[in-house]
């Protein structure tokens, strides 16, 4: 049986994912579709996504113990934005836009996990950006992310 890593030590480090989201955010902000949802981040921002990513990946759980930050609370964040698919396939091809810029591995193995929880992170994230009250409690876990499937269908306020 081989030891398979995570996709975050496969990744590289804490420093690979704060590098690929400072890269990214810095098109963001730039960018004339999604300037403006970004424009008004906090300073902390680009850290908190770039842990919030790295523990999902099976990183250091930085994010909930450093940062303060759970599911819910990343969740919270996108509550009343309205975002559309426009704007959720810009964020997507900006950052593997970035990803390539700044050398995060390219084997397709990785790249498909990499793509599929971009897919799956974004388009939940728009599902939730057209809510008024934040459906997840604060006691939910962090998601995890994988080399495989994400388990099933999606379904709405599912226990």
């Amino acid at each position: 049986m081989k030891n398979i890593p995570t996709l975050y030590e496969w990744a590289g480090d804490t420093q690979t994912f704060e590098t690929l989201f400072t890269t990214f955010y810095d098109k963001v902000l730039r960018d004339d579709l999604l300037g403006e949802v970004f424009q008004n981040m906090s300073a902390n921002h680009v850290k908190h996504v770039a842990h919030f990513v790295a523990e999902v990946f099976g990183g250091d759980k930085l994010y909930t113990l450093e940062d303060g930050g759970s599911h819910a609370s990343m969740i919270s964040h996108h509550i009343g934005k309205m975002l559309n698919e426009e704007k959720r396939q810009r964020w997507v091809h900006l950052l593997l836009q970035s990803a390539d810029e700044v050398g995060l591995k390219s084997d397709p193995e990785f790249r498909s996990a990499f793509v599929g929880y971009l897919e799956w992170g974004t388009r939940i994230a728009v599902i939730n950006s057209q809510l008024t009250e934040n459906p997840m409690n604060q006691q939910e876990p962090m998601p995890q992310w994988g080399w495989g499937e994400t388990g099933g269908p999606y379904i709405a306020n599912a226990n």
